[in-house]
């Protein structure tokens, strides 16, 4: 992929999309295209279609999506299946009609059986009953991974479709209705820790274990699948490694120095027990990320209080 090759991403300024783009630039990729959701409604395909004409890429990368947290998924339903259908299927077919020369799908974990073998290998796509909590966004993206393949089965596209675990760092969403638990307990510990408050409390059981990937190291696997991954199966991203949402709420109380008591409500959804991925695949390519969460929480939460 050469350092001119005219590459657009889709959703450029979202946290998967920001750190994508940020980290093109410093590597020396220097004819980025990108377009805000009020230039180019991605939802509306003959405006897809007029930009892909326009422009011409020469590659894709599907950072767009409507995206959020248990709340907003129960909250928003059609909104969540209906908004990611619409952009990746507009993007997705502009691109094979416009002669892309690659395309990479940001897909995500949530694709995978609520009651998944632990570690997730890729292998377990489609063999059971999914989340209830966020079945809407993972419908979506189920139908965007098959649409890549069905794309490169039917016309030989070489569309990627990749699964990243749960992203964090700079440029994240805090809002408390929105956000994944990451954030939103960044957030929570911040504040109670500024108003001094003596306890903070958090959603569900905090039994459920969740795996963290940030974005920095991120942004650097997907340039390097867009260089040396160009197969059909979906291939996870993540770090291997999960935590309890109970231990990560005290480790987020550590990192920010928050000296409360935290407290847990039962009665708030936990969402999917555990959420582990499979990495091999991945390593056997030669990659593997390099921050610890530790590491990635106090950067993100130096981030927040610099920016938010």
């Amino acid at each position: 992929m050469d350092a001119g090759a005219k590459i657009y991403i889709a959703g450029h300024n979202g946290l998967a999309g920001s750190a994508i783009k940020q980290k093109m630039e410093e590597n020396g990729y220097n004819n980025l295209i990108f377009r805000t959701s009020s230039e180019l409604d991605l939802r509306v395909q003959k405006d897809v279609d007029s930009f892909f004409k326009e422009e011409n890429p020469e590659y894709v990368i599907i950072a767009a999506a409507r995206v959020g947290g248990i709340n907003a998924n129960n909250s928003f339903p059609a909104d969540f299946i209906s908004d990611n259908l619409k952009i990746q299927t507009n993007v997705i077919d502009a691109a094979y009609r416009n002669g892309i020369s690659k395309l990479l799908f940001l897909g995500s974990t949530c694709i995978y059986p609520r009651e998944c073998p632990q570690p997730i290998k890729e292998e377990y796509f489609l063999t059971g009953p999914l989340e209830e909590t966020n079945q809407w966004y993972a419908v979506a993206k189920i139908a965007g991974i098959k649409l890549c393949q069905a794309y490169r089965r039917q016309y030989g596209f070489n569309a990627v479709a990749v699964m990243p675990t749960n992203l964090y760092g700079p440029n994240d969403n805090f809002d408390l209705k929105t956000s994944h638990v990451l954030p939103a307990l960044i957030r929570k510990f911040h504040e109670a820790k500024v108003d001094d408050r003596p306890e903070v409390t958090v959603w569900g059981s905090g039994k459920p274990r969740r795996e963290f990937l940030y974005i920095e190291d991120f942004a650097n696997v997907i340039l390097f699948l867009l260089k040396h991954y160009d197969d059909e199966e979906i291939i996870n991203v993540g770090v291997g490694e999960d935590i309890t949402i109970a231990d990560l709420a005290s480790l987020i109380a550590d990192v920010i120095g928050y000296k409360g008591s935290i407290t847990y409500d039962p009665g708030m959804p936990d969402g999917t027990p555990r959420k582990l991925t499979d990495v091999s695949k991945l390593h056997s390519l030669g990659w593997q990320a390099g921050t610890s969460l530790r590491d990635g929480i106090s950067k993100t939460y130096n981030w927040y209080q610099t920016n938010l």
